[in-house]
């Protein structure tokens, strides 16, 4: 397994950026996703993470098996063609762009994230068929602003969007701000586009989770927040949900070949802008 997941080509001042004494989220998810884009510092802290909950490798993939379902429905059910990615995460099979123009070869995605070592891998991020388009910017979640800016110029804000954040809200702690800043990226974009998130549950049943985020945030950076499946849920007023709700990413429209645990602690929806 490689030592030096940044390319030989990410310029200095990105390197310089990448911190690999330290654990990180992205490249600890990236090692359970069975990547090659880590350090040993976050294989270490991966193992001994999943030591404590070892079904944490579940929800990763949960998480990931979510996204490709809820894209699917929306490209081929819901005639979505625009996607707004933000907390991307490193590159690995079947990104937003690679799902979506599968399907729809027009389908145009940015994505967004602040991590430099996914910074490093963008250009993975920005193949695309000749009929579409993919973009990416360097940014945090709540430089909603830039965001939106930067996304206009390769997205038409005034069709239908949906707005991807996938396990992201988890790094905003506090709970009137990561609601602001959802609603605050939905509120600009059309009628008729939708909000996916999905977030780590805490719950009674999973004090093994509990656990092992604990463990995480003494050691790992950044810190996670841990929300109930009702608070997952409140990120959704306003907006329709699309059936089956805010439920365990493995039952959120599994399909045939599924094998995963029917309760993960990672929660998803879909939610319908009028």
């Amino acid at each position: 397994m490689t030592e030096n997941p940044a390319p030989s080509s990410t310029p200095d001042h990105v390197r310089e950026r990448i911190n690999t004494a330290q654990p990180h989220t992205a490249r600890i998810w990236n090692y359970w996703l069975g990547g090659k884009d880590n350090y040993p510092v976050d294989r270490e802290v991966g193992d001994q993470i999943r030591a404590l909950h070892p079904g944490i490798g579940d929800y990763s993939l949960a998480d990931r098996l979510f996204l490709g379902r809820a894209v699917r429905h929306l490209v081929a059910d819901r005639g979505v063609r625009q996607f707004l990615d933000v907390g991307t995460g490193l590159p690995t099979a079947d990104n937003t762009h690679e799902v979506a123009q599968r399907l729809a070869p027009d389908a145009r995605i940015v994505y967004v994230d602040n991590d430099p070592l996914v910074l490093a891998h963008a250009r993975a991020l920005l193949t695309s068929t000749p009929e579409g388009r993919t973009d990416y910017l360097d940014a945090d979640l709540r430089d909603t602003a830039t965001i939106l800016e930067h996304a206009a110029k390769t997205l038409d804000l005034s069709r239908p969007v949906a707005l991807m954040l996938l396990g992201v809200v988890i790094f905003i702690p506090d709970e009137s701000e990561a609601r602001a800043l959802v609603r605050d990226l939905m509120k600009e974009l059309a009628p008729g586009s939708y909000l996916v998130l999905s977030h780590t549950i805490t719950s009674p049943a999973m004090p093994d989770v509990d656990a092992a985020v604990a463990f995480w945030n003494e050691h790992g950076t950044p810190k996670l927040t841990q929300r109930t499946p009702e608070r997952v849920a409140g990120f959704f007023e306003g907006l329709d949900l699309l059936e089956p709700g805010v439920v365990s990413c493995s039952r959120w429209r599994p399909e045939t070949g599924d094998t995963l645990p029917d309760e993960v602690a990672m929660y998803g929806g879909v939610g319908h802008k009028r």
